[in-house]
């Protein structure tokens, strides 16, 4: 995810990775969760799961709102959940960043 600290000029987003110490318990979510889909949590506690996930970052990262309500839309939604779920199972073969917990061993559960 470091595309979202990319975007983020203003330091409004934080990355946790899900294998870090304690994320389980201080988020509220299972490791069948975060094995499942990316997550962003809102100050306020909302969750976003997969694609709306991505796209409440992207819409925090950037500073507007656009992204996301764009996702609200009920057709975009369907469409861009279908589209996360493929590159959720396929992401194995895509080229991307160096998994956590390869670059931070010590700190994995």
């Amino acid at each position: 995810m470091r595309w979202a600290t990319t975007l983020d000029r203003h330091h409004r987003v934080t990355v946790v990775p899900a294998q870090a110490p304690g994320v389980h318990e201080r988020y509220g979510l299972s490791q069948a969760d975060t094995d499942g889909a990316a997550w962003a949590i809102t100050p306020e506690g909302a969750k976003h799961r997969g694609a709306g996930a991505i796209q409440m970052t992207l819409s925090v990262a950037l500073g507007t709102s656009l992204p996301h309500a764009i996702y609200r839309l009920p057709v975009m939604r369907q469409i861009q959940d279908q589209v996360y779920r493929v590159v959720s199972h396929t992401r194995h073969r895509l080229p991307g960043d160096t998994p956590y917990c390869e670059r931070h061993p010590d700190a994995c559960e």
